[in-house]
């Protein structure tokens, strides 16, 4: 169990199909893979995918500091192997290029009404991704191409309305793009490979 609290998103189970399907992904390597998980928060897919997988080098960005202090607590916990970097995902790791790259950024449009238990203990930046709510989520696909090797893989969440749109920004950088559903049947996440340029 993950340590969560003020400040810090509570992971969801809809990551759990992403986690799984990045985990075959990685099984087809046969030496180390490069994973980053961009808006890393607690840190719930970069343990799930460290401890899971051992051959990869995992580095967590997160830019909360209230976020941080939770991901650093469970970092120490689960897997100490994982790298943490503070900082915007626009700016971190610049000259870095990895395999894989796992991303939950901020993606309810900013005038979507909240269920009241999210909207009281969910932290807005974790939550609010622009008028659209792809603000941010664009944000993050840019770093990703920026990050990500040619042939490497994206996986990103979003909501369940958000496929088409999301798959038009890919669209520019990034090939095979697959919308995927969660565990119950909602489309919630999108996986793509890095083009050449």
């Amino acid at each position: 169990t993950l340590a969560v609290g003020p400040g810090v998103l509570v992971p969801r189970p809809e990551t759990e199909g992403l986690v799984e399907e990045v985990l075959k992904h990685i099984a087809n390597f046969s030496g180390p893979v490069s994973v980053i998980d961009l808006g890393a928060g607690s840190g719930a897919m970069a343990i799930s995918i460290a401890t899971e997988a051992p051959n990869t080098q995992v580095i967590a960005v997160e830019k909360s500091l209230d976020a941080i202090e939770w991901l650093k607590q469970n970092v120490a916990f689960y897997d100490e192997s994982i790298r943490i970097v503070q900082g915007d995902v626009a700016e971190v790791l610049d000259g870095v290029k990895c395999d894989v790259i796992v991303a939950n950024p901020p993606y309810v449009p900013d005038s979507q009404p909240l269920p009241k238990d999210v909207a009281t203990f969910e932290p807005a930046v974790a939550l609010f991704g622009g008028s659209d709510g792809l603000a941010i989520p664009k944000i993050f696909i840019d770093a990703a191409a920026r990050l990500l090797k040619v042939g490497g893989l994206l996986a990103i969440e979003h909501t369940e309305t958000q496929g088409e749109a999301i798959a038009e920004i890919l669209s520019t950088d990034f090939a095979e793009i697959s919308l995927h559903q969660d565990l119950s049947g909602r489309p919630r996440w999108t996986s793509a490979i890095r083009k050449s340029a």
